[in-house]
């Protein structure tokens, strides 16, 4: 066993050991998460026993986890919550159900007894917040329909597994059923009261004192971190989870004009932190049970990441959206939560279960969030792997709900152009368009840029270029050609296969920032491939040289 005299060097250490893995993960191609997790249990008692200090590592992750609720809660004015507040109650309080009982049902006839089948089933219930979070956000898909979706039902978790933690307290502390209900009133007492006072500070404080304080943003920033900090410690004082409070923080100011500013210095802030998550997860895993507990767990893991899926893609469907929203939305679910091992660890500490089935609930949380990462990383992949079995999905369920700007029942006036991509580049393309007298239908998956341009007077929708069902709905045979802004070889062929199928008589043009991939997008079938820096570059190198050539003369 290795010890130091120091916790900033124990800090220093364990920093290292996690470049040098992440390094590895990153040449191997391998999720970073997953990389963290293997380092906290490398350094934790069950490999070097490096981390002794896992109160300070344990301050870190929370402050990480913090700040990525807040800047989602950043990203999302409360009316786009509201969009998807019916989907994620419903089918999130559905899906709660239905797993629970099911996952029940699985662990007593694998041999477990009611009250251990019981802490299962629920534990399998929930997903990782924090893991779908960060990889939605990395990917930039958690201001998409369906990463919204997914968020929904994440906080519609979060507050059952704040009630089922009142629950297993009250029904310990005395048998009578009244507390529960005693202790749930008190609960939504102080939730209302929570939120009424953030309303309240948010509507009459914040307008002048943002104006003031944006007068430094180093200032700014600070405001902001300890607004999430506070809003979290309340938050859990008040029965609630941190990771609420610091939503609601960032939600709080979602609507002012600086969450841009706010959102993008503190990503690196909230980067750094989190890696002391998962790394604090890795050492608290307990893999003394795994031998015993690898079959149980394997059958427990597959129901997770397959059952659940499909449950939530079904219930999803049920209300209405498209097989591609509702199945890329449930790839995000399948696996359990942190709070799940947190109903673990209460279960042993009152008694309920023994430490095999905690254990067996942390092998399972192992499994599934590490195959659900890349179920989330390569979600769109997996759909087009999968869409030639999801045809029976069409046809049970009811028809695709009109979403955001939907294309289907739109009536459009004749078009020129389908711009795809309403971003820095997408957008001065469609003004310069609109300028040389063409008409052009934009296209984006952000619902406030396509706000903003339709507000703009341009004719804009809400959609994804990577959804095939949407693609069909565009209007193909008015438009002369299909312009997209989005860069990516994978994205640039991913359409050009959509359009061949959908046998589009016009001319394509992709985005790409590399040579090579413009050279594939061109063998693919592209008439057209622009290179936006590169076009950038040279107009500026023009300009600049006519500017010296009329300073010579």
């Amino acid at each position: 066993m290795i010890s130091f005299s120091n916790v900033f060097y124990e800090i220093a250490v364990i920093l290292a050991i996690a470049t040098a893995v992440g390094t590895l993960a990153l040449w191997l191609r391998q999720p970073l998460i997953m990389a963290f997790i293997a380092v906290g249990i490398l350094v934790g008692p069950a490999g070097l026993n490096l981390a002794h200090s896992t109160e300070q590592v344990e301050l870190f992750a929370e402050l990480g986890v913090a700040l990525l609720l807040f800047v989602v809660g950043l990203r999302l004015d409360p009316q786009e919550i509201s969009a998807v507040g019916s989907v994620a109650i419903i089918a999130g309080m559905a899906q709660i159900l239905i797993t629970g009982c099911l996952g029940y049902a699985i662990a007593l006839a694998l041999g477990l007894t009611i009250v251990s089948a019981g802490y299962v089933g629920i534990t399998l219930a929930f997903s990782s917040t924090i893991i779908i979070v960060k990889l939605l956000s990395d990917k930039r898909e958690i201001e998409a329909l369906h990463g919204r979706i997914a968020l929904g039902i994440l906080i519609v978790q979060d507050l059952v597994v704040i009630l089922v933690a009142i629950a297993l307290a009250a029904f310990t502390n005395n048998s009578q059923p009244s507390n529960f209900g005693q202790a749930t009133s008190i609960i939504l007492v102080k939730g209302f009261s929570f939120l009424a006072f953030v309303a309240i500070v948010t509507r009459y404080l914040f307008p002048k004192l943002l104006h003031v304080l944006a007068g430094s943003v180093e200032l700014l920033l600070v405001f902001a971190i300890s607004w999430a900090i506070a809003l979290a410690a309340v938050g859990d004082a008040l029965g609630f989870s941190k990771e609420v409070g610091a939503f609601i923080a960032g939600v709080s100011l979602a609507s002012t004009h600086y969450r841009a500013t706010l959102g993008a210095r503190l990503v690196s802030l909230r980067d750094f932190l989190l890696l002391f998550f998962f790394i604090n997860l890795g050492i608290h895993l307990d893999v003394s049970h795994f031998g015993s507990q690898f079959v149980p767990a394997l059958i427990f893991s597959l129901f997770v990441l397959i059952g659940k899926p499909l449950l939530t893609m079904v219930l999803v469907g049920m209300m209405g959206y498209r097989t591609y929203t509702s199945a890329i939305a449930s790839f995000s679910l399948g696996q359990i939560s942190e709070f799940s091992f947190i109903l673990a660890t209460l279960g042993v500490s009152l008694g309920h279960i023994p430490a095999e089935v905690m254990g067996l609930i942390t092998f399972v949380g192992l499994m599934t969030m590490g195959l659900s990462t890349y179920a989330i990383l390569y979600s769109h992949n997996l759909y087009e792997w999968l869409s030639p079995w999801l045809s029976w999905f069409e046809a049970i369920l009811p028809h695709p709900k009109k979403q955001l700007g939907d294309l289907a029942e739109a009536n459009i006036p004749p078009v020129d152009i389908i711009l795809l991509g309403l971003g820095r580049y997408g957008g001065s393309t469609i003004r310069y368009l609109h300028q040389y007298g063409f008409a052009v239908l934009g296209v984006d998956f952000d619902p406030q840029l396509v706000k903003y341009w339709c507000k703009e007077g341009m004719l804009a929708f809400y959609g994804d270029v990577e959804d095939p069902e949407f693609i069909a709905s565009l209007p193909l045979d008015r438009a002369k050609w299909i312009i997209s802004t989005l860069p990516g070889e994978r994205i640039g062929l991913t359409l050009l296969h959509a359009l061949k199928h959908r046998h589009f008589p016009g001319k394509i043009a992709l985005t790409s920032h590399s040579i090579r991939e413009m050279e594939i997008l061109k063998d693919a079938g592209a008439d057209l491939v622009l290179l936006p820096f590169r076009d950038a570059a040279k107009e500026a190198a023009d300009q600049l040289a006519q500017l010296e050539l009329k300073t010579r003369c």
